[in-house]
């Protein structure tokens, strides 16, 4: 059973506090009100289960499950109403992307529901979000990977959520460059060359050494021992393990390009 099982079950107690609290206790809340367990929000504070002691790490997990889905609404709404569409490109995300089962599934969409009506703005979303994971850079990148994606699911990004996008990069201190590139690597027209460096965090004319420096860099920041060990919900362990296979793949395409052995 995954972690989101056992919070549900009421096996462990957890309190994340603050916006993300707040939309965590409006998406689970209900369930412990039934079954007798659910403490209710308390000082910006939601509390789950039998206890109020939680761990490091699954106050991590709870933060970055929360705090994407929460996100995704908010991009979600960006003109004021739900779109059938971005519903779509939601739903897809959870179910191929991160291939979440059914319960974990359950819990995703009650998070970004309870958000679309819940408190908080993007903005304090991305903030709370960033305060848990400031040490922790490729947790950061792979965050604003995940609302890229899911953005240009329809083949395309629009001037709003990429307003959103670029903010939440400003909040992650991710430079300019990066984003650009995380930006690259799911445009639909970019040739796969192009796509190829983009997911390296390089240019084109990048030199052999800082090609091979890159890989080594982002080899080891996103191999899925490295990710597992900094908060990441298991939910999200299918789309980090992917990144690493495209930083891998990214490589090996490059290497051909350049003749590199």
């Amino acid at each position: 059973m995954g972690w989101i099982g056992k919070l549900i079950g009421g096996a462990v107690g957890l309190a994340i506090g603050g916006p993300l609290g707040m939309i965590a206790g409006i998406a689970f809340g209900n369930l412990f009100d039934r079954a007798g367990k659910f403490t209710g929000p308390q000082d910006n504070s939601a509390y789950f289960g039998e206890s109020k002691t939680f761990t490091s790490q699954q106050q991590s997990q709870m933060v970055f499950f929360v705090g994407a889905f929460s996100m995704l609404a908010r991009i979600a709404t960006v003109d004021g109403r739900l779109l059938p569409e971005e519903q779509r490109k939601v739903e897809e995300f959870i179910q191929h992307d991160l291939k979440l089962d059914p319960q974990s599934r359950q819990a995703a969409l009650r998070v970004f529901n309870a958000a679309l009506t819940g408190g908080g703005t993007f903005e304090q979303f991305a903030t709370q979000f960033y305060q848990s994971f400031a040490h922790e850079p490729s947790i950061l990148e792979l965050m604003i990977d995940v609302l890229v994606r899911v953005a240009a699911a329809d083949g395309s990004i629009d001037s709003a959520e990429e307003h959103l996008i670029e903010l939440a990069a400003k909040i992650f201190r991710i430079s300019d460059t990066l984003l650009a590139s995380i930006m690259r690597r799911y445009s639909s027209i970019a040739a796969s060359p192009t796509k190829a460096y983009a997911t390296l965090g390089l240019q084109p004319n990048a030199s052999l050494d800082d090609i091979k420096k890159a890989y080594r860099k982002l080899s080891i920041e996103f191999h899925p021992d490295t990710i597992a060990s900094k908060g990441l919900p298991e939910e999200f362990t299918t789309f980090a393990a992917e990144k690493f296979r495209s930083i891998q793949e990214a490589y090996d395409t490059i290497k051909k390009e350049r003749a590199i052995p």
